[in-house]
């Protein structure tokens, strides 16, 4: 729906997610995957980066909203049944969105085949053979209401107990048991081959359809498993969690002070614990790891834990908090409008430069940056501009004070 913006916000959380938000953008839209900085990569595999940190950091949020949420609705004096409701319903739009971003633009481009020439239709089938079911919206969607529906029936003290049961479970299906169809090899000899994990079997057995003649379905990049996938959908509802829990302290009553001090003393002990963990379960941002839960956790809690000193307790507003604030009051529509606008320039639609039909995304970054840049340089200017670009459209919407949310 769209709605008027006519009631405060903490100012400082929307400051965090906007800066996720921008992050978000500028990792997801390079110049040249060819030619980027470290710290702008994803982890090969084991370990992370900064650009590992967003991911969670979104969830995170997502978890602390959606609890301030709820706790705002039953001080207006709504029913825990339609607070239930209100939980599933938006979940549902969240996970409907993310696929439906998958599919766009509903018919397959290029080769089909090996048929250069396909028609409309066959391109419409293939599309449909090759619809990826998750992704980061639906793995948002789905840790949402997962963690939302505990945290709305469940003490602090049983969601701090269901939690680290999530977490410990996890790491004993992932590494203990032996995965299937492997002659009884256990997981953790096989955590540092991606598609032999237990995570990626059962991607498999969830998402591709090939066996049945209905396509495959998981991240074209990989076609064995899902960087969003299914078994480690159940680290991220841990991020979700620790997200409401979170919220709950966030949103308790008392010095603002003594709240971000504890925010950040705990983040603190939670990035030990899963460095600490690390060792034994490797921090992971494909498998979504308990070590990874709990060291992104703890890295989420500490940054907010500084922007709400800096912007809440400080005092510290301005210019430097206006983009920020801006891309966090609308990150539905950064997030689905960028994407829908990537797949457009850096795949469909094509334009005929310096003698050859390249992608509209080639030849902007072609002719605009690489001519005179490094190609380093010139990607990450690519994607800057990007950012810039879409905290355009974003500040025209926040002028005239329209949020556009589920």
């Amino acid at each position: 729906m769209i709605e008027r913006r006519t009631r405060e916000r903490l100012v400082s959380l929307d400051v965090f997610r906007g800066a996720t938000i921008a992050g978000m953008l500028l990792v997801n839209n390079p110049g040249s995957w060819g030619a980027i900085y470290p710290p702008l990569r994803h982890a090969a595999w084991h370990g992370w980066t900064p650009t590992d940190l967003i991911f969670p950091f979104f969830v995170f949020i997502v978890g602390i909203t959606t609890q301030l949420s709820v706790t705002s609705r039953r001080a207006r004096g709504d029913d825990e049944s339609a607070i239930g409701r209100q939980i599933l319903k938006r979940g549902a739009l969240i996970f409907l969105l993310g696929l439906l971003l998958n599919g766009f633009p509903f018919f397959s481009w290029g080769v089909v085949g090996g048929n250069l020439d396909a028609s409309f239709l066959q391109r419409v089938v293939d599309r449909l053979e090759h619809w990826r079911i998750m992704g980061v919206l639906q793995r948002i969607a789905l840790a949402n209401v997962v963690s939302a529906l505990i945290a709305t029936r469940a003490s602090v003290r049983a969601q701090v107990a269901i939690t680290a049961v999530l977490l410990f479970g996890y790491w004993f299906v992932l590494t203990a048991l032996p995965v299937p169809a492997t002659g009884g090899v256990s997981g953790a000899a096989l955590l540092d081959e991606p598609a032999r994990t237990m995570a990626a079997y059962w991607d498999r057995v969830f998402l591709d359809w090939s066996r049945f003649g209905l396509g495959n379905h998981l991240w074209v990049n990989s076609q064995t498993w899902d960087p969003e996938g299914v078994l480690s959908t159940v680290g991220s509802v841990g991020t979700a969690m620790l997200g409401n829990l979170a919220g709950r302290w966030i949103g308790r009553i008392g010095s603002l002070d003594e709240r971000v001090n504890a925010l950040f003393a705990v983040g603190s002990l939670a990035m030990v614990g899963g460095l600490v963990w690390s060792w034994w379960f490797p921090i992971n941002k494909s498998l979504w790891t308990s070590s990874y839960v709990l060291f992104t956790g703890g890295m989420a809690s500490v940054t907010l834990a500084t922007v709400m000193w800096l912007v809440d307790v400080r005092g510290w507003r301005g210019a430097w908090t206006r983009p920020f604030v801006i891309y966090g009051v609308n990150p539905l529509i950064a997030f689905v409008g960028s994407g829908i606008m990537a797949r457009l320039i850096y795949s469909i639609i094509k334009v005929d430069y310096d003698g050859a039909s390249v992608s509209l995304q080639s030849a902007i970054y072609q002719a605009v940056f690489a001519s005179w840049l490094s190609p380093l340089n010139a990607s990450l200017a690519f994607a800057l501009t990007f950012v810039v670009f879409w905290f355009g459209i974003l500040a025209l919407l926040y002028r005239r004070r329209i949020i556009i949310s589920v």
